[in-house]
């Protein structure tokens, strides 16, 4: 669920960037020896790196409301922008090793570490060539360009420099667009191709972008929603001009993309489905393993990992049957929950609806477990129709941090009768209240943080912390129907099984009909999301195992406070500790918590 979609592809798309050619300056000597000194030079340091990265990464700088580049984007494709982001990294490591880490203290400590961290991945990640790989159905630069601008997003449609801004970023998509064919071809060269069953998902999701007017199209949406106070002049001048580059510029760049795959890529394209059938592909993905969950556990250790897990929430269902007095056995309970009419809708208004209604009482429901709430507003919207057959269930996209635009929780209601109403709840914690609206809004709220800890993260403590919401529903006072707690448990089995099909893909050597098999055999699912599952997988390997790993930490930590502490034990005070310093890597959390626990015990 976020989990992905929308916003975990905003955050790839504002990758790193910098500025070259700047004069440095030579260490601070006096920071190798002094304490203050040390913390002033690493709180110069990161703030430069931030400052530069935003400077070539624009839409990282719109996502945080910073106006100064929104009239650009980054061509982040291409070898140049490759190359200078990997200068960037190894100068600022560099500079960073200069600063004597034993001499910081509390919050400056957990700077260095992470910033340290995210240099090095960054880097590492330099050494595999996901560049020759830019597009496929889940990870959707086209896709995501059409929601930006449609104005449903990050980029600001309130003033004529905005609407000024959109048109030069009209420009700079097809620069990125056609970086991506030059790309693709040399992956095509070179054997870095993406799987056919993905490709063929993509051709029309560009198809839903032709339109024969600009009228008809998602882009024009700014025009029809313009501000009222825009003058004649200018409105007449804007119109035309959005009529103009949607119709010669935008659209055709789609139609190129769509031709260039469907007549020459497909044809290249894969019918395997694992990185490791890529050249150094088994490298790969040990890489974005270590990513994704900040450990050092390797895919057969997750993949028992997750088998264990699997096998004891059957257990915890199996207990669910009892108290609703079901005869049968697990599999003709999933079933029965996939066909049972009360548990569908019959419209997809119904389904969202449902979630806005949700909203108001588990807000009310907060204060029996948390003492700090964020400032940002938030709201449920449905995924728009020209993504949602290729969408997960549900994903949260971030709010600004001025408020000016709210936390969104996106609720796919594509194939209403695979949208069950007992999925509802847990779903509705993991993305919204209190799972990733309290976490990410939070985080940006945190004004005592360097900006990079503000605005950026680890996926397996915010996915991790996404999971440990939807075990809190009890605790908050909701699953009381048994159904809707078995909801909870399908969705925690779907991340068990998740690091079960995603090392058996990438590691193991599964097909995709090996994971489908895996699927409908542990749990109850329907056709269209084990199809839409299956392929984020194969899509976005590594990224599906960072939910389980996350929640299984936090996990340990809370009961290792609770037994360490026992009647001290406040659990609003833990999850404002978890919380309160942004996302770490797990080791960090684990040292941070542990801190906290012996500082009170």
């Amino acid at each position: 669920m976020k989990s992905v979609t929308f916003a975990w592809l905003a955050a790839l798309l504002l990758a790193t960037g910098c500025s070259g050619g700047q004069d440095q300056e030579a260490p601070d000597t006096a920071a190798q020896a002094d304490p203050a000194a040390a913390a002033a030079a690493l709180t110069a340091l990161v703030e430069e790196y931030f400052e530069r990265n935003l400077e070539l990464s624009p839409l990282t700088a719109t996502s945080i409301g910073d106006d100064r580049y929104d009239d650009r984007i980054a061509n982040f494709l291409s070898r140049e922008h490759i190359e200078a982001t990997a200068a960037l990294d190894r100068e600022f490591l560099e500079r960073l090793g200069e600063i004597d880490e034993s001499l910081l203290q509390g919050q400056d400590r957990l700077t260095y570490g992470t910033f340290r961290l995210s240099r090095q991945n960054s880097l590492d990640g330099k050494r595999f060539p996901g560049e020759l790989q830019p597009i496929n159905q889940f990870f959707s630069i086209p896709n995501f360009f059409a929601v930006l601008g449609s104005g449903a997003s990050i980029h600001p449609f309130r003033t004529v420099k905005n609407y000024d801004d959109w048109l030069s970023r009209m420009d700079g998509y097809v620069v990125l667009m056609d970086q991506a064919i030059e790309n693709m071809k040399i992956g095509m060269r070179e054997g870095v191709v993406q799987p056919r069953v993905l490709m063929e998902k993509v051709l029309p999701q560009l198809e839903a972008q032709f339109t024969d007017t600009a009228e008809d199209s998602n882009f024009f949406a700014p025009i029809r929603m313009m501000p009222e106070d825009f003058g004649n002049e200018d409105r007449e001048r804007l119109t035309a001009a959005y009529k103009q580059k949607i119709e010669r510029v935008v659209i055709p760049a789609y139609r190129r993309l769509h031709n260039f795959i469907g007549d020459e890529y497909l044809g290249a394209a894969r019918e395997s489905v694992g990185l490791s059938e890529l050249p150094n592909g088994e490298e790969w993905y040990a890489y974005l393993v270590r990513l994704r969950t900040t450990t050092d556990l390797t895919p057969e250790e997750i993949h028992q990992i997750g088998l264990d897990e699997v096998a004891r929430i059957h257990d915890e269902m199996r207990g669910v049957m009892k108290v609703v007095n079901f005869e049968g056995d697990l599999q003709d309970f999933f079933d029965f929950m996939n066909n049972d009419e009360q548990f569908y809708f019959d419209e997809p208004e119904e389904l969202i609806q449902g979630y806005r209604d949700m909203s108001d009482h588990i807000a009310s429901l907060a204060p029996k477990l948390f003492d700090v709430f964020p400032k940002t507003p938030f709201e449920v919207r449905r995924v728009e129709p020209f993504r949602e057959r290729s969408a997960a269930g549900g994903s949260y996209s971030r709010g600004a941090p001025d408020g000016s635009r709210p936390g969104i929780f996106y609720a796919n209601a594509y194939d209403i009768k695979a949208r069950p109403k007992w999925a509802m709840e847990a779903l509705f914690l993991h993305e919204a209240i209190p799972g990733h609206h309290f976490q990410i809004a939070l985080q940006q709220e945190l004004e005592g943080l360097p900006r990079f800890r503000r605005f950026g993260g680890y996926t397996a403590f915010i996915e991790g912390w996404g999971l440990y919401a939807e075990s809190l529903g009890k605790e908050l006072g909701v699953y009381t129907d048994p159904y809707q707690y078995f909801g909870a448990l399908n969705a925690e089995l779907w991340r068990a099984i998740r690091l079960v099909v995603d090392t058996g893909l990438h590691a193991k050597g599964w097909s995709r009909q090996d994971v489908l098999d895996y699927m409908v055999n542990n749990s109850p699912v329907k056709d269209a999301r084990a199809v839409s599952e299956a392929e984020r997988f194969i899509a976005i390997p590594g990224q599906a195992l960072a939910y389980k790993i996350g929640q299984l930490k936090i996990l340990e930590l809370r009961r290792r406070a609770e037994e360490t502490l026992g009647d001290r034990f406040d659990v609003r005070d833990f999850h404002a500790a978890v919380l309160l310093d942004g996302p770490l890597p797990l080791e960090m959390l684990e040292e941070k918590i542990d801190r906290w626990i012996a500082a009170r015990a």
